[in-house]
């Protein structure tokens, strides 16, 4: 098969030219990782875009080591009394693994029709509530969520609480008001998120015993001294991607500029046409989810945009327990799960997508709507 003439995801970094000066700093420094300058600066300088003075940024290697960390900070690992992680069904496998990874048996549950994720008075009420360690709830595509809601389930229930908040950078940067507190919120900085590293996560919060047990965590269970005292795994963040990072934050303004004209577009282009599409700022600009009226509508249009060379995503697939691995995990009845998740339909979305790609992209999404 040839590739995609427009491929769902172009992601763009910054230059080697506007990397080069903090790799200098590296060839002069020689410290490559465990928390050097470049790492630190980066920490630093994600805490004060966020703009909580409360707040403080750990980064990690990548987003599901940072998630895995601050399970284990928030919780520590599955007891035979808490064997449960109660998770959304509508979200990416890595929510869950992570939770796997801590010794959870993940048990899904249904998600809120409106926000896509996990309701915190539902969930309070829950029938396993008082087998659940962890619950791990989600910021799908980048969308606000609410700490103090999440703060209050935890001080309810007893259960501790990490939210998942992986494409949520833009929505911290913009307002981090009822986002941060003392809930861990995990980033992803992904190549293919709209801030990214290449491979990087981050923990922010503004609990200081739960990040300094977050930072242990990421490095072997170290904490201030070269011993284990807890669970822990390698999750540092390296100097080389931290250095990447920086000429990220030193571009930013200019890259989201250019991801927000691409959604601007997609909208002008989708109310021509009367077609519901979710763009930036109600979800992160790395994202554009076409969202089909039926199931009929969702065949029709993914045939219109293979027919075209335009490629897509179910970016959550249909839901963790329609995949293999997840088959045989206990989990809810799922009706919204099952009603949504074939029905938001990921497009083509880059800082640079020409306004004449939008066009034939939306074209393509209009045509199985007028047969």
């Amino acid at each position: 098969m040839h590739e995609p003439v427009i491929p769902v995801g172009r992601p763009l970094l910054p230059s080697a030219d506007a990397i080069a000066p903090y790799l200098r700093l590296l060839d002069r420094s020689r410290r490559y990782a465990n928390h050097g300058e470049l790492v630190r600066t980066l920490e630093a300088r994600l805490t004060a875009l966020f703009g909580s003075p409360a707040a403080h940024t750990v980064t990690a290697a990548s987003g599901t080591a940072a998630l895995t960390a601050a399970i284990l900070a928030a919780v520590g690992r599955a007891t035979e009394a808490r064997p449960l992680c109660l998770c959304p069904a509508y979200t990416f496998a890595a929510t869950a693994l992570a939770a796997e990874q801590c010794g959870y048996r993940v048990h899904l549950v249904d998600v809120d029709e409106h926000t896509w994720a996990l309701d915190a008075e539902a969930l309070a009420r829950h029938g396993q509530i008082d087998r659940a360690g962890i619950v791990v709830t989600t910021a799908p595509y980048g969308r606000r969520f609410s700490q103090g809601a999440w703060s209050r389930f935890r001080d309810r229930t007893g259960v501790p609480v990490v939210i998942d908040a992986a494409a949520a950078v833009e929505a911290l940067a913009d307002d981090a008001s009822d986002l941060i507190g003392s809930v861990p919120v995990v980033l992803s900085l992904h190549a293919t998120k709209a801030f990214g590293v290449g491979e990087g996560g981050a923990v922010v919060g503004s609990d200081p015993a739960l990040l300094r047990a977050t930072v242990a965590a990421l490095n072997f269970g170290f904490d201030g001294v070269r011993e284990t005292t807890g669970p822990g795994l390698n999750g540092k963040m390296s100097e080389y991607h931290a250095a990447v990072g920086l000429a990220e934050l030193d571009g930013w303004a200019s890259k989201r500029a250019r991801l927000r004209h691409v959604a601007d577009r997609y909208r002008q282009a989708a109310a021509t046409r009367e077609l519901r599409v979710h763009t930036a700022p109600a979800i992160s600009s790395c994202y554009v989810l076409l969202e089909a009226a039926t199931e009929v509508q969702v065949d029709a249009v993914q045939a219109s945009l293979r027919e075209g060379g335009i490629d897509y995503r179910l970016w959550y697939g249909t839901g963790l327990h329609r995949e293999r691995h997840f088959r045989a995990h206990p989990h809810d009845p799922l009706p919204v799960v099952e009603a949504l998740a074939p029905r938001l339909i990921g497009l083509p979305v880059a800082p640079d997508l020409p306004d004449t790609a939008i066009e034939r992209i939306v074209g393509a999404l209009a045509r199985p709507g007028d047969r």
